[in-house]
């Protein structure tokens, strides 16, 4: 009997609790359904955006937003943002904000991803000096140049001139191969400050430039010292010779000696010099 009332009771108590439950869930989509969530409309990629597009209304759209969770530097309208140029790649569906596209103005294509103050300025290449072709937009290089110093100077000098320069386009691409592949062009354009435009093209006209490819994140200023030919080739150069100079001593004339002579009841002491370098005594 006792055995039969605890089963009783157990079961009664899970139908109360599932009412209770169902009761419970009702309550709560009621107070959901009577509280909506306000949104807004915000601007999203219609298709993926390469670096250069310029915007407009068919390749944007809008989408519900939750206005309580606003994104900085978002649109909520088409015209505010369509004419401008994209400069950071934009996925599909991903919202359009005021980072990533060109100040209004500045047109489409590269010169709309130059930052002011700043410069482009292409290169000859060719499949040594471009890395084997992994030199593409977006990734990084070191700029080393080969010239002559001088006459009597040490032949031919090589140096690094630039590090840490961002790749814009190879080629007429500015962007990057989705997959890696490296491309054989014969120009890439680097991104400079207008100091180092000069340096460029100074080493480009009148020496033979080298890219030397680096890690993207790589910011190490490491500023190597330059490489003489005739160091490079023969090794570092002897220290001078050192010459001894031999000091010959000058013999010192021997000693006198003396000889006293007795006449008589006469003494007498002469000095005389001593010409085989020995004393005699006698």
């Amino acid at each position: 009997m006792n055995r039969n009332r605890l089963i009783i009771g157990m079961a009664a108590a899970v139908v109360v609790a599932f009412f209770i439950s169902m009761f419970v869930y009702r309550e709560l989509q009621r107070a959901n359904l009577a509280r909506p969530v306000a949104t807004q409309q915000i601007v999203v990629a219609a298709q993926p955006l390469q670096i250069g597009t310029r915007i407009d209304a068919s390749n944007l759209r809008t989408i519900s937003w939750p206005a309580g969770d606003p994104i900085g530097g978002m649109f909520t309208k088409v015209s505010d943002c369509a004419g401008r140029a994209v400069i950071t790649a934009v996925a599909q569906n991903e919202p359009v904000l005021e980072a990533n596209l060109a100040p209004t103005g500045a047109g489409a294509g590269l010169p709309a991803t130059i930052p002011e103050g700043m410069r482009a300025v292409s290169v000859a290449v060719n499949d040594v000096v471009g890395v084997a072709g992994f030199v593409v937009p977006g990734t990084t290089v070191d700029v080393l140049v080969t010239g002559a110093v001088g006459e009597g100077r040490g032949g031919n000098i090589t140096r690094t001139i630039l590090e840490g320069v961002p790749v814009l386009a190879a080629g007429q691409k500015i962007e990057q191969d989705r997959d890696g592949k490296p491309q054989t062009v014969p120009v890439v354009t680097l991104l400079v400050s207008p100091e180092d435009a000069d340096k460029l093209t100074m080493a480009s006209t009148e020496g033979k430039i080298q890219l030397a490819l680096r890690n993207t994140i790589d910011r190490t200023t490491m500023d190597p010292p330059p490489v003489l030919q005739n160091v490079l080739f023969s090794g570092p150069q002897a220290p001078p010779s050192v010459k001894t100079r031999v000091r010959h001593a000058v013999a010192k004339p021997p000693a006198p000696y003396e000889v006293e002579v007795i006449t008589g009841t006469k003494k007498v002491t002469r000095t005389f010099q001593n010409q085989s370098g020995t004393s005699q005594n006698q």
